[in-house]
């Protein structure tokens, strides 16, 4: 009788942590899908349209004025918060040279939450609203905050997780030709 217990705890566990492993937790910055179906560098950026906090609908894909630095954040999201300083300072001195939009994960966050945490961090550029994880989908990154360089052409040029301010400056300095 105890042995059929324990039998039945590990199959029950095992079945818990497999199911945890792929649907994930809102608390996890984990993957949305596979790190193997991701965009690739000097490829196409995919395309997708969103609404912003500000009510403006704006679009990535194809060719653009200005190079982009798109970044998937949550307000939960701890390294998303250290991020944030960095990415209003150097969206507010770089803005003439680059367009910056911050994709909220939307679905998995609390609206009022994404709206504090843009207040707080004074965020002035583009935070576009992802519903239903579209935009994220087509990225397929692993963790957050992911941020994708992309030229004017509309192509990836770096995928950048958590970087020093003064590393993420490089990057961006690379990709608007200073």
């Amino acid at each position: 009788m105890n042995r059929n217990r324990i039998v039945a705890l590990a199959v029950g566990l095992l079945l818990t942590g497999t199911l945890l492993y792929h649907y994930g937790s809102r608390g996890q910055a984990e993957a949305v899908l596979p790190a193997e179906a991701a965009p690739r560098l000097n490829m196409a950026a995919p395309s997708f349209q969103l609404t912003a906090l500000d009510g403006a609908t704006y679009q990535v894909g194809g060719p653009r004025e200005k190079p982009l630095l798109l970044n998937f954040w949550a307000s939960w999201c701890s390294p998303c918060e250290e991020e944030a300083p960095a990415l209003a300072s150097l969206y507010d001195k770089y803005k003439d040279k680059l367009d910056l939009y911050a994709v909220n994960l939307t679905e998995n966050d609390d609206f009022d939450q994404v709206k504090a945490f843009t207040n707080r961090f004074k965020f002035h550029f583009p935070v576009l609203l992802d519903y239903k994880l579209e935009a994220a989908k087509k990225y397929r990154f692993q963790v957050i905050p992911t941020s994708f360089l992309i030229d004017t052409n509309g192509n990836i040029v770096d995928v950048i997780n958590l970087l020093t301010p003064e590393e993420l400056e490089k990057k961006l300095q690379k990709l608007i030709g200073i």
